[in-house]
């Protein structure tokens, strides 16, 4: 069977445990499982409704959505008068996509006061997009590649003077972007201006930019939106751009076809390469798949522009492994498409989630949607009504087939919206929920272990999801193994007796290490000690 890129990077920790775990903490408690509450009760009612109240004020569609959940009247009301309010100032602010979703809320709520608003919802999605919609060029079949060259800029971070062994040394960040609009702004890699949006960074840094055709003068520029997830970045430099890149799609692009890569490696300016795509489905980021290609990138090519014979920008050069010739990869057009109405407003992506786990199900090849393997107690998911064991099928009116369709589709929904996800339990007929996405955090696994019992927990971080056999000790059965995952890879089956003796975590909580104690079901029930290592974020974390 063919492994993912990812599944080989599990392996490669599994096989490196000890040295990745040296010094790590050992954790072992996990917090107060939430239960589902029981609104029929007047007490229950009344803690939650001071609960929505003391939430009213910074998260206000959120206590929406909960007074909504909670059906209380009184309630529901003072809620959606909050959220009118605020949808009125963010108008006359002109913050167009916190509108569209203030309106969006009042909508999937019911607020029956929708058709007296300003705007509707087709004028802010237009308004949100007019941007967008200026940016680019038309694409010109006659553009000779040094045009091409000449929309490409060198991205640098002047980051002071740092010392090491009492000798001072000039330090500073080389990239590559390109210019999306004739006003200036510019795309790249987070990582490259990473420092600059950094909060914990306490040095000194300056961003300026420099011309393909003008390598000695550097011009300033400002960070206006990042996405550490997907590694973008879009900057703006006050400058009128000697040629503007148009946005193409990737979904254009087959395996075999060629591209060029235009950037900075080593600071050398001007570079193209070329090559192939070698793969389209890298599994690299949670957030989706990306692009393997063969064409030469080496540092400093961090940003630049991956087009096709066109000219037309097919993706955005992210990361190349200098050590395998031939290995490098591109973060598709469509995630840059996406977000770049949010990017455009300003200020960091928030990605959202809605607190499960889950894979692709098939049936004869045929895939059905997305079935949930683990539903956070607590999460917005298991508040609206979501169990393990459903199968989505849609998110909003999109079909949703596959965990990539499910990754598309919440690419393009920022943390703080409402959404419609329609599924299907048993036999049962196709229902549909309303619910709240918050902010998806760094390492979704770690959350998943601290808020559920370690025998629950499991099932998302290893894919195996255990009974305990008694209380107070960490003693249990395997009642299930994901196909695919962590658990049956390493071998582990169903009705194997394990006891999980330790538990640590390296020092910034992305992957968990447990030395499990088992009797293996398939080597004949020998008893033996297995170390599994877990990265706490992976595409099955949504």
């Amino acid at each position: 069977m063919k492994k993912s890129l990812f599944k080989i990077l599990v392996t490669l920790a599994e096989l490196t445990v000890l040295a990745a775990f040296t010094a790590c903490k050992s954790d072992d408690m996990t917090g107060k499982v939430y239960e589902q509450p029981d609104y029929t009760l007047e007490d229950v009612r009344k803690e939650e409704i001071k609960r929505i109240d003391s939430l009213l004020e910074n998260d206000p569609v959120y206590a929406y959505w909960r007074a909504y959940l909670l059906n209380d009247e009184k309630t529901v009301s003072k809620c959606a008068d909050k959220v009118v309010e605020l949808y009125k100032k963010s108008l006359e602010e002109k913050k167009f996509l916190d509108a569209r979703r203030l309106l969006s809320a009042l909508e999937y709520l019911n607020y029956s006061g929708t058709d007296k608003l300003e705007k509707s919802s087709q004028e802010l999605d237009s308004l949100c997009l007019e941007k967008v919609n200026n940016l680019g060029a038309q694409p010109d079949k006659n553009t000779k590649v040094p045009e091409l060259i000449k929309g490409t800029v060198t991205v640098w971070v002047d980051k002071g003077i740092k010392v090491e062994n009492g000798m001072g040394y000039a330090d500073r960040v080389i990239g590559s972007g390109f210019f999306i609009s004739k006003d200036g702004y510019i795309v790249t890699n987070h990582h490259v201006i990473a420092d600059l949006v950094n909060p914990k960074y306490e040095g000194y840094a300056r961003l300026y930019i420099k011309l393909a055709e003008d390598s000695e003068t550097r011009i300033p520029a400002k960070v206006t939106g990042w996405d550490s997830s997907v590694d973008l970045a879009v900057l703006k430099a006050e400058i009128d751009a000697p040629y503007v890149f148009n946005l193409g799609s990737s979904g254009t692009l087959d395996v075999g076809d060629k591209i060029f890569c235009i950037g900075s490696p080593i600071g050398l300016e001007r570079t193209l390469t070329s090559g192939i795509v070698s793969a389209s489905d890298r599994s690299l980021f949670s957030a989706g798949p990306v692009m393997q290609i063969d064409a030469a990138v080496n540092s400093g090519n961090s940003g630049g522009p991956c087009v096709d014979e066109k000219g037309n920008v097919q993706a955005v050069v992210f990361a190349g492994m200098l050590q395998y010739s031939g290995l490098n990869f591109a973060i598709p057009v469509e995630y840059l498409k996406s977000e770049l109405p949010v990017l455009l407003e300003g200020g960091k992506y928030e990605h959202s989630w809605l607190e499960a786990n889950g894979r692709t199900r098939k049936n004869g090849g045929k895939e059905l949607g997305v079935e949930l393997n683990y539903v956070m107690p607590g999460g917005n998911a298991s508040r609206a009504g979501l169990k393990a064991g459903d199968l989505i099928t849609k998110i909003e009116n999109t079909s949703i087939k596959t965990l990539e369709d499910l990754q598309k589709k919440m690419l393009g929904i920022t943390a703080g919206h409402i959404i419609k996800v329609s599924y299907i339990r048993g036999e049962e007929a196709e229902q549909t929920v309303k619910v709240f996405v918050s902010s998806r955090p760094l390492n979704p696994g770690y959350t998943f272990y601290k808020s559920d019992v370690l025998s629950s927990s499991f099932t998302a971080i290893f894919g195996m999801k255990l009974t305990p056999l008694s209380e107070g000790r960490r003693k249990y059965q395997i009642a299930e193994v994901v196909r695919g995952s962590i658990a049956d890879e390493s071998g582990f089956s169903e009705n194997d007796p394990v006891e999980v003796k330790n538990i640590s975590f390296n020092n910034d909580n992305t992957a968990l290490y447990a030395e499990i104690y088992a009797k293996n079901r398939k080597k004949g029930y020998l008893d033996i000690s297995v170390g599994v290592a877990a990265p706490l974020d992976s595409p099955n974390y949504f």
